[in-house]
This record gives C-alpha cells, structure tokens and sequence, in this order.
C-alpha cells in the first residue's frame, strides 16, 4: 500500500471516531481535492478495505478495520517514542512520526520498540 492511501485510510479512520465519514471531510483534513479523495477511495474499495457509494459516506470493512488499526498503532508508538525516548516537542514529534511511519522497516520499528520497552516507554504526556 503507498504512503498516499495508507494516510487516507488512517483519515478514514480518526473521522469514524467521530461519526460519519463523508469525502469534504477527509478533503478538508488533508488538504487535497474531493477528486483525489474518490480516486483514493475507489483504489481503497477495490482493496475491500472500505465501502463507498458515490454520495454516500465511507464506512470501513473489517479488513480496513484491521489494517487502519495498525497503521494508527505504529504512528502513536512512533509519536510517543520521539516525545518520551528522543525528547522531540509533541508537535514535531506528530509531524515526523506521520512521515516515518511509512518509511521504517518492520525491523527498525521492533528495535525501536524493544528500546522503549527498555526505557518503559508509556503514552506520551500532552498539553
């Protein structure tokens, strides 16, 4: 999956805590057009990870469930680490922790993980 859809189904997700999912929405918070929302979700519904009718608003399946999970899981161990380990600010610990979790390997993120654990790396702590 590339970096581009697995941020629209992380949008996709965050937006569903908070209610309906409609395209302005996921537009608005990315900062892209409602055609490049469609075209993502029509890529992302051909993947079964979410459910899309034109003017209708976009429910996750299961399967986008699971993978929408993961990706939010390793980008709030990625933002807690920088704050907690690395001493990074909670905003740029945010920004950097959106870009680096498309790049890490699998491996990094474990010796990452296996660092924290190290440190009792716990949720980090926001104003």
């Amino acid at each position: 999956m590339t970096e581009s859809l697995e941020d629209y189904l992380e949008m996709v997700s965050f937006l569903s805590d908070e209610g309906e999912v409609r395209v302005t929405d996921i537009a608005a918070r990315l900062g892209v057009s409602k055609p490049s929302v469609l075209n993502a979700l029509k890529t992302l519904a051909g993947q079964e990870l979410l459910e899309h009718e034109r003017y209708q608003t976009v429910k996750l399946t299961k399967k986008g469930t699971v993978k929408s999970a993961e990706i939010r899981k390793r980008h709030q161990f990625l933002t807690d680490f920088l704050i907690n380990v690395v001493g990074v600010s909670p905003g740029n610990a945010e920004k950097d922790a959106c870009k680096m979790e498309h790049i890490l390997s699998p491996e990094t993120i474990k010796k990452m993980k296996t660092l924290a654990e190290q440190k009792k790396l716990g949720p980090a702590k926001r104003k």
